[in-house]
């Protein structure tokens, strides 16, 4: 059976771009076809400016959430990243691979640091080399497939090629990984400006749809959204941004085609209302869900220490053959 992983990083609140982007999948198709990892990477949210006790709230609501969208601990496993060691050894093995060159191609490197510089604050060293710990997470469980939205896949890119020249000069060590994505609504664009992703560290609260938003708040969201000057209904996501992204969101919602449903409006107020029905009927079990879950915080600890405890078990193995493989020397108390 091939191996999944995928995550979260906790430096927001989880967004409608998650879900349909990635988490639904992993519920209701990943964990059942494969044996599938699921992390909260709470060391990712370390590489900017951030209070820790936000961090801490913000990866118990990833967790639960993560199960309120349907993934079982019967099926698949969900952690923790910090509470498994051999993401941060493995990572700066890993960090002895890789370049500087490779690290500062990264978009979101780019992008993050240039948010930073025009903030006033400095950017952090780990800013840089995260996409190495990322490919750390993903090599150390032998990961056959990482469904993510495209704005990552650039980074799985990087594990691949981490793992190639590792196994080129060390002897073959990791599984090459590769990149898989939902076809529609792989990136769900943000409601008020639908060049820009929505996603869940933007300060700007009207163009993005929270997991937990209240259904009125979603409603008036997605009426508000911004569209274009025209008047006509057509799916075209270069010249008709804000359209496409309704368009997009209500047919991963309902399991249409942007183009065919565009064909059966005359009017935005009309696709808005519908668009926004739909997203309040695929947010409401997971809601629902999340509410009985707050109410029995033990499960959601129970949940991630054993999942800990697979995953640590798992990597192991690995971590521990990379470490060998690259010339470190055994601990005396182990086999050489």
């Amino acid at each position: 059976m091939k191996r999944v992983f995928s995550g979260v990083k906790p430096t927001g609140h989880l967004t409608l771009g998650n879900y349909l982007g990635a988490m639904r999948r992993w519920a209701t198709a990943d964990q059942h076809e494969s044996d599938a990892l699921f992390c909260v990477v709470d060391l990712h949210a370390l590489t900017v400016d951030h209070d820790p006790a936000r961090v801490r709230r913000l990866s118990r609501q990833a967790a639960s959430l993560l199960l309120a969208s349907g993934l079982d601990p019967e099926l698949c496993t969900v952690f923790v990243q910090s509470h498994v060691d051999e993401h941060a050894r493995l990572s700066y093995v890993l960090e002895c691979v890789a370049t500087d060159g490779e690290m500062r191609r990264m978009i979101q490197y780019k992008e993050k640091a240039a948010r930073e510089r025009g903030r006033g604050g400095s950017v952090r060293l780990s800013l840089l080399t995260y996409p190495v710990l990322m490919a750390a997470d993903i090599l150390a469980y032998g990961t056959d497939e990482v469904p993510v939205g495209n704005d990552q896949t650039q980074h799985v890119e990087l594990a691949r090629d981490l793992a190639v020249r590792f196994n080129q000069r060390y002897g073959h060590t990791f599984v090459v990984p590769r990149a898989t994505g939902p076809a529609v609504a792989a990136r769900v664009m943000n409601l008020q400006e639908p060049t820009s992703k929505m996603g869940k560290s933007d300060d700007v609260g009207p163009g993005i749809v929270y997991l937990l938003d209240e259904p009125d708040v979603v409603r008036k969201k997605i009426v508000r959204a911004v569209t274009d000057s025209g008047r006509d209904v057509v799916y075209d996501r270069e010249e008709r941004a804000g359209l496409a992204n309704l368009l997009e969101i209500l047919a991963a919602c309902t399991g249409g085609d942007p183009a065919e449903l565009a064909d059966g409006y005359d009017s935005y107020g009309a696709l808005k209302k519908d668009t926004a029905e739909a997203v309040v009927e695929v947010l409401r079990p997971v809601r629902e869900r999340h509410g009985e879950l707050c109410a029995d915080p033990g499960y959601v600890e129970g949940v991630l220490r054993e999942g800990a405890e697979k995953a640590r078990a798992m990597a192991r193995p690995t971590v521990d053959a990379a470490y060998r493989a690259i010339g470190l020397l055994p601990p005396v108390n182990a086999a050489p």
